[in-house]
């Protein structure tokens, strides 16, 4: 298995992963938020392959506002990160994870984040078994006017 940087040409791939990742979003739409994403300076994807096909994605970005738990910024921030099942459970997420924080660390963060939703145990396993540490628990409200 490889981990690369994604590119413009792999968006394409990066929304068909990611639509699985976030089934209430469109692979079109989601297209157009990694158009944006593989020419920024803040942000980053990258690609797990097996054999040339794809088989995962991380995304992660800097984020210069506070991030819950932190004390720098700014903070490499793991803003979503898919394996296909087969391939789950074999240090994939880990490896694509090591991408994100390196790309971070050469920019100059100290600190890297990332969340899950409270009911997502399998993410909340992740998260602890690749090192990170629980700083909080949010339960967010929303109200219309």
């Amino acid at each position: 298995m490889t981990v690369r940087k994604a590119t413009a040409e792999d968006i394409g791939t990066l929304a068909a992963l990611a639509a699985k990742l976030w089934p209430g979003h469109e692979t079109a739409a989601l297209a157009a938020d990694f158009a944006g994403l593989t020419d920024s300076r803040d942000a980053v994807c990258f690609l797990a392959c097996e054999q040339g096909r794809a088989v995962g994605f991380a995304q992660c970005q800097l984020r210069h506002d506070y991030v819950e738990g932190t004390k720098t910024s700014p903070v490499g921030y793991l803003e979503g990160v898919f394996v296909e099942e087969p391939f789950r459970r074999n240090g994939c997420a880990g490896r694509l994870l090591a991408a994100c924080e390196a790309w971070a660390k050469e920019l100059g963060c100290a600190e890297f984040a990332s969340d899950c939703e409270l009911d997502n145990a399998d993410s909340l396993r992740f998260h602890l078994g690749v090192g990170f540490e629980e700083a909080n628990r949010v339960i967010c409200f929303r109200k219309d006017l």
